[in-house]
């Protein structure tokens, strides 16, 4: 079951018995452990392995899994396999996966030099995603957002290998308009062109191409697919947020990948009709305000667009919204030091805002600039301190003593939800595991019998209490959107230990 959008969350929200100085101290004490960041980093790629669907390759990893979804898009005449399933289910919903894939390829711009030996793994992984989207994409005007009917997958308790489940293929057209998940597409697509450009220049020059394209779509017919995909698509995953963020989100990407001044004049004449300003400290599949902020203020710190200042002040603001100890915050951090924001997944918040604030950390130490809030200064190094502790808290360094990546530490979470894990793989029961025959297992007290290594789970609640148990689905279903920005960060801190 794929996890909501959630709202901001305001001061208010933390406990009244709560110090903020302890939160200093939990936030920027040395780590109690030293973690294997390297190590992480190779279990936080492997999970993608995991979430493949379709035709797997000669060197899959996760041999426990196999072939699944082999006739997507049959029914419409397309072919919609590969791709990711997002999460514990087998949905392949577009909105978070080309999220996901933005966010696997923004990690390798900005840490692949320091990925080492796992590069590799990572560049394919952004390349799994994007062979997807090309097929989702080849109509002109056309963006294929989903495929699988949400309602009777989460019925079922199903390997995906098994799945008998509807796979009806949702899309999106000039007469029903998708602005939000067209637009993550056109920018998971640029993002993806700037990985490749001199891994393979052709290909490169495809998803360029076809970002220019599915932008231009988006832009013309503008509207919420969740307006005309409703029942398809929500309460899973609701365009909460609206479209025009994502299309700000899709042409500064469009802009970094091509260095097109038309993207470039987009932005600075949509800058306030698409809300540029709004929501200044969300970042998700859903809302992509912090992000695009973050992004484009890398050329105005190089000193290349002082006329983009404002996203730089829309950035330092979002810094100030994270920042303990400030007049300016507006996140809920737990009694052991967490970032929270109600809901579900937390963690997805978790990975998305640490990676920007290790990005944005990296280009305020290029410029040699720190972040004023009020009378106090955020400076690179605590920015970077700030990430290294969320990071930590996931391998290990959080009051249950727990890792909440799969497979890393001693003590990791052994019942997630997840269905492939949970079941029996194809190679220990051949026999076909029907719709609600699976049920037995999702309620079993037992251990999952495949190790879904690298899958970081939603993660505690409000109180650090994490319940190790699969109907507890916001705290114990991985997605693919936690795990992609954590990539990036894993990557940095290998380096910097």
């Amino acid at each position: 079951m794929a996890p909501k959008a959630v709202t901001v969350t305001s001061p208010a929200a933390f406990p009244a018995t709560f110090p903020v100085v302890f939160v200093l101290l939990l936030l920027f004490a040395p780590s109690a452990t030293a973690h294997d960041y390297s190590d992480a980093l190779r279990k936080c790629i492997l999970f993608f392995e995991g979430q493949r669907s379709g035709k797997l390759p000669a060197d899959q990893r996760v041999k426990w899994r196999s072939h699944s979804a082999l006739h997507d898009g049959a029914s419409a005449g397309v072919d919609l396999t590969g791709g990711y399933y997002d999460a514990g289910d087998n949905i392949k919903f577009g909105f978070p996966m080309a999220f996901t894939t933005t966010m696997l390829a923004w990690s390798v711009i900005d840490f692949g030099k320091t990925m080492g030996s796992e590069l590799g793994n990572a560049v394919r992984a952004v390349k799994w995603g994007t062979d997807y989207l090309l097929k989702a994409t080849a109509t002109d005007g056309v963006v294929y957002v989903q495929v699988g009917d949400a309602i009777s997958d989460h019925n079922c308790w199903e390997r995906p290998e098994d799945m008998d489940t509807l796979r009806t293929a949702y899309k999106i057209d000039r007469n029903h308009p998708g602005s939000d998940v067209a637009g993550e597409t056109a920018a998971a697509l640029a993002a993806a062109s700037i990985v490749f450009r001199s891994r393979d220049p052709a290909y490169s020059r495809i998803l360029l191409n076809r970002a220019v394209k599915v932008f231009r779509f988006a832009d013309t017919y503008r509207g919420a697919y969740s307006n005309y995909l409703h029942s398809a698509v929500c309460p899973f995953y609701c365009d909460n947020n609206g479209y025009q963020d994502e299309l700000l989100w899709a042409a500064a990407w469009l802009h970094k990948a091509s260095r097109r001044r038309q993207y470039r004049e987009y932005i600075i004449r949509n800058e306030v009709i698409l809300r540029a300003g709004d929501t200044i400290n969300e970042f998700g599949w859903d809302n992509k305000h912090a992000g695009i902020n973050v992004l484009i203020s890398k050329e105005v710190l190089m000193g290349k667009s002082p006329d983009l200042k404002s996203f730089q002040n829309n950035a330092d603001a979002f810094i100030c919204s994270l920042c303990p100890g400030t007049a300016h915050l507006q996140v809920q951090y737990s009694p052991g030091g967490l970032i929270f924001k109600a809901g579900g997944s937390n963690m997805q918040h978790v990975t998305s805002l640490s990676f920007l604030l290790l990005a944005y950390s990296n280009y305020l130490s290029h410029a040699n600039h720190v972040v004023t809030c009020g009378g106090k200064s955020a400076s690179p190094a605590l920015l970077k301190n700030l990430a290294r502790r969320q990071v930590n808290y996931i391998l290990g360094d959080n009051p249950m003593k727990m890792s909440y990546m799969v497979g890393y530490g001693a003590r990791y979470p052994q019942r997630i939800h997840h269905r492939g894990s949970s079941l029996p793989s194809v190679r220990a029961h051949p026999a076909h595991i029907g719709c609600k025959a699976g049920s037995r297992y999702f309620l079993s007290p037992d251990p999952n019998p495949n190790v879904l290594v690298g899958a970081v789970v939603g993660g505690p609640n409000t109180t650090d209490a994490f319940p190790d148990s699969r109907p507890f689905f916001q705290e114990s279903e991985p997605t693919t959107y936690i795990n992609a920005p954590l990539v990036g960060l894993l990557a940095f801190f290998a380096a910097h230990p």
